[in-house]
């Protein structure tokens, strides 16, 4: 019986056209990068999970993929509780676990035995580890873009995968909020040219989020409640505050918090009434500043101050930004990020700030293709001619024709088999290929080939050279 072809859950196959739209989406933004100054860099695939772990918080740590050990990794595992049953052996008052086992070893100690290394779970983390590994090398400060796909063990779902894409521009070494201002405005040139300007970018402030967990429980309690308002979008008010309880708030807290998140008006009125509720939080009052400064320098971008907006990742220090379409079946997320102080300082590299953000390709693409946004012109193949032979002798003259249509920067490719006219211009328009040129006997003798127009239905009998000055016209 044979085998029945599969996908692994939450991956996907990308056929020729969807290539060209996804580069399509990916050139655009090469431009605007490099337009800003950025700079190309590429990681690899893998990265020491010592390089990972505790980055991403503990959700974000149980979504990584973790590659198994090569070779007999469950051998080592054993050789290794063996010693220890040994050592452990010799002393007169041995005897079982509580478990009833001879030895208890957890995950955790067991993990280096079975794998060491795991698939990148976003990009800014091995970036941070690149320029740590790479600090002498580099020209401060470092604008880079990179444009690679990672891996999250997520529930796959509508605009979900477990393997995307991620297209990210970081600026490293520098404390000034122009990076920001800079990166804001890559988003708004980068959806302005691909069309999606419907998109609100939310922004908010860690610093800001540190000043309301101070004034609605404790400056200890900013890791809990930025995990929890994270997933308001998605589970709501009620979900939220359940877990807040459950991890000792009070319901008194829980409705500060909720009213200070639900302040409204404008983003100056809205900073405003914050900076009355924060006023005896320095932190908080800072973030406020920080917020106005960007604000003043991206008044052209459509920036909403949301003080919900928490993004989740332990490692963000001050504005964070989130960018939302608004049109559509997906409403998703289409990019975020925001500025990280000390990610370099856990590989022993502390002093060097950084702000980035990250384009969702995925989720770009599909809100694409689901609106009918990608330029009619785009097609799977970039062949302007395809050259069909009538007969075996033409065959000769077609392979002539087409080095020399080649030479002269003319995308061209001959069919390969001697077939009916009909069967090779069926083949021309499955693939939008916009001429064909006819090679039969007359052709042969009179050194005229027939060129075709298949978009307008019009042909005229020239000989090759004046076809490559039309074509290239």
């Amino acid at each position: 019986m044979a085998l029945k072809p599969t996908l692994a859950k939450g991956t996907r196959d990308f056929g020729p056209l969807q290539v060209v739209k996804r580069n399509y989406i990916m050139d655009t933004m090469k431009n605007v990068f490099q337009t800003y100054g950025f700079m190309p860099l590429e990681t690899p695939a893998m990265e020491n999970l010592t390089t990972l772990e505790g980055k991403y918080g503990t959700e974000g740590d149980q979504l990584l993929f973790r590659i198994l050990n090569s070779g007999d990794y469950l051998n080592a595992l054993k050789e290794h509780t063996d010693s220890i049953l040994a050592d452990e052996s010799k002393d007169p008052t041995f005897a079982p676990t509580p478990s009833g086992r001879l030895i208890d070893l957890d995950a955790k100690a067991a993990l280096p035995f079975i794998s060491e290394k795991g698939l990148r779970y976003d990009l800014t983390v091995p970036f941070a580890r690149f320029i740590t590994m790479h600090r002498h090398e580099i020209t401060w400060p470092f604008k880079r873009y990179q444009i690679q796909p990672v891996w999250r063990a997520d529930r796959p779902q509508k605009g979900r995968y477990r393997e995307f894409w991620q297209c990210d521009a970081d600026i490293a070494g520098s404390e000034s909020l122009v990076c920001e201002s800079d990166l804001i405005h890559i988003y708004h040139d980068v959806y302005t040219q691909l069309g999606m300007s419907e998109y609100i970018l939310k922004l908010s402030n860690r610093k800001v989020l540190a000043g309301i967990a101070q004034v609605v429980h404790s400056e200890a309690a900013l890791g809990t409640i930025s995990v929890a308002i994270d997933k308001l979008d998605k589970v709501g008010t009620e979900s939220v505050q359940h877990e807040l309880l459950q991890k000792g708030f009070t319901d008194e807290q829980c409705n500060n918090l909720f009213g200070i998140l639900s302040i409204s008006g404008s983003n100056a009125e809205k900073l405003t009434q914050l900076e009355s509720v924060l006023s005896a939080s320095e932190i908080g009052l800072k973030g406020i500043n920080e917020l106005r400064e960007v604000l003043t320098s991206c008044e052209d971008v459509n920036v909403v101050i949301d003080f919900s907006l928490a993004r989740g990742l332990t490692y963000y220090t001050g504005c964070i930004v989130e960018v939302v379409y608004t049109k559509g079946s997906l409403k998703s997320s289409i990019g975020g990020g925001g500025r990280y102080d000390n990610l370099t300082g856990i590989f022993g590299m502390p002093g060097v700030s950084g702000v980035g953000i990250s384009f969702g390709l995925d989720r770009i693409y599909d809100i694409m293709d689901e609106l009918s946004m990608f330029p009619s012109q785009l097609q799977a193949t970039g062949t302007r001619v395809l050259v069909c032979a009538m007969s075996a002798d033409a065959m000769k003259s077609g392979m002539d024709a087409v080095k020399k249509l080649r030479a002269a920067s003319v995308p061209a490719e001959l069919y390969p088999d001697v077939k009916k006219l009909g069967k090779q211009l069926d083949y021309a328009n499955a693939l939008k290929i916009p001429f064909a040129i006819i090679i039969g006997e007359n052709e042969i003798q009179t050194g005229e080939y027939t060129l075709k127009n298949l978009n307008e239905g019009t042909q005229q009998s020239l000989i090759i050279e004046h076809i490559i000055s039309q074509l290239k016209s």
